[in-house]
């Protein structure tokens, strides 16, 4: 019997006759009316060793260790025969722990995909370099990297920019720090050109776009993302947080342009200012709390929707996480705060359906609400 528990899974003890196998409540499970010696005898196996070994136990009743493994097995706790080649790195513990949360296949089946996929991110400071080292150390094999401006001394933080990198544009930099930590990643900084405008690159090629934007989206960015059909995720830096989402698909939710005109519904003054916060210069502060968390928001959104998208091609009724979702990462707590916004009826991104989904409510500016028409 080579049946071996899913990497990651512990045996713990819980009293007379019983032990745990797993603590995560989604596939947990306890183990009763076990004999003494096979309490003593599960709770010594080595978790990465096949179960099959404990036949060797004289203690124990073949026919009840297999009624045990076959229980296992019905759980989803136990790893295919034979178990997959666990990929090495970064990616490892990524792979095992997917192993855990899948119906079907091996994490290490996901992060293989992953290698396979093309990413972009624009806008590199605190913010956008966290999101491209963990795609790339979770298994991303290629990344597009663009932000010509240099590298400040307030953008060196932690698993980021060094001191040695102050002055460097940042996308030669960025490049560098990412192929430190994943040297197989396929990074070559500055592919995508200038920042993608509405006359601009339009992301062509790439399964997933993050644009890391200060103050606001310049509003004719997501008109041509949406007009080229790149899936884009915005990731927008304000005064003291940080507003991730919503990600948007053609056809399925609400765009980047939908937030603007229910913004403005509630703010006439809106577009004035949008149009201003977008306007260059800018540069917004990123604060190494709220940029580390909106960072793994923003990459753990993205790598939900290219592993969906292996199954799942992209469209309407796809999977994918922040569907017409933001999530506000703001000073002190860092704290995620949900926002779910519909399409707009006045935008004309996506036919008002009932496969549209959204909420029933649009938000205004400084954190009011309102009821949707």
């Amino acid at each position: 019997m080579a049946a071996t528990l899913r990497t990651g899974l512990r045996i713990l003890p819980r009293g007379p006759g019983e032990v745990q196998i797993g603590t995560d409540p989604r596939w947990a499970v306890r183990v009763t009316d076990l004999l003494d010696d096979e309490v003593a005898a599960l709770l010594a196996h080595p978790p990465a060793a096949p179960l099959g070994l404990l036949a060797a136990d004289e203690r124990l009743s073949p026919t009840r260790l297999a009624a045990l493994i076959q229980q296992l097995d019905e759980a989803r706790l136990l790893l295919p025969d034979p178990p997959p080649r666990e990929p090495s790195g970064p990616a490892a513990a990524d792979a095992a722990v997917l192993t855990l949360t899948l119906p079907a296949g091996t994490g290490a089946d996901v992060v293989a995909a992953r290698r396979d996929r093309c990413v972009g991110v624009v806008g590199l400071g605190r913010t956008g370099l966290g999101v491209a080292l963990a795609l790339a150390c979770a298994g991303v094999g290629r990344l597009r990297l663009e932000d010509d401006r240099p590298v400040r001394s307030s953008d060196v933080g932690p698993a980021g920019y060094g001191w040695a990198d102050v002055g460097m544009p940042r996308c030669r930099a960025a490049a560098r720090v990412v192929a430190d930590a994943v040297p197989g990643a396929e990074v070559p900084g500055g592919a995508l050109g200038p920042a993608p405008t509405a006359g601009g690159p339009t992301g062509r090629g790439l399964d997933l776009l993050l644009v890391v934007a200060d103050g606001a989206l310049d509003p004719g960015l997501g008109v041509g993302l949406l007009a080229a059909g790149t899936p884009h995720l915005p990731i927008v830096l304000r005064e003291a947080d940080v507003l991730v989402g919503p990600l948007v698909v053609g056809g399925d939710g609400p765009c980047a342009r939908c937030l603007d005109l229910h913004r403005a519904d509630a703010d006439p003054g809106w577009p004035a200012t949008a149009a201003a916060l977008a306007a260059p210069p800018a540069a917004s502060p990123e604060p190494v709390v709220v940029a580390s968390v909106a960072a793994g928001l923003a990459a753990a959104a993205a790598l939900t929707f290219l592993d969906d998208v292996r199954t799942h091609p992209a469209g309407p009724g796809s999977p994918r996480p922040l569907r017409g979702v933001t999530l506000e990462v703001r000073l002190p707590d860092a704290v995620p705060r949900e926002r779910r916004w519909a399409v707009h009826p006045a935008c004309g991104c996506t036919a008002l359906s009932a496969s549209s989904g959204g909420s029933a409510r649009s938000y205004g500016p400084a954190g009011t609400v309102r009821p949707g028409a």
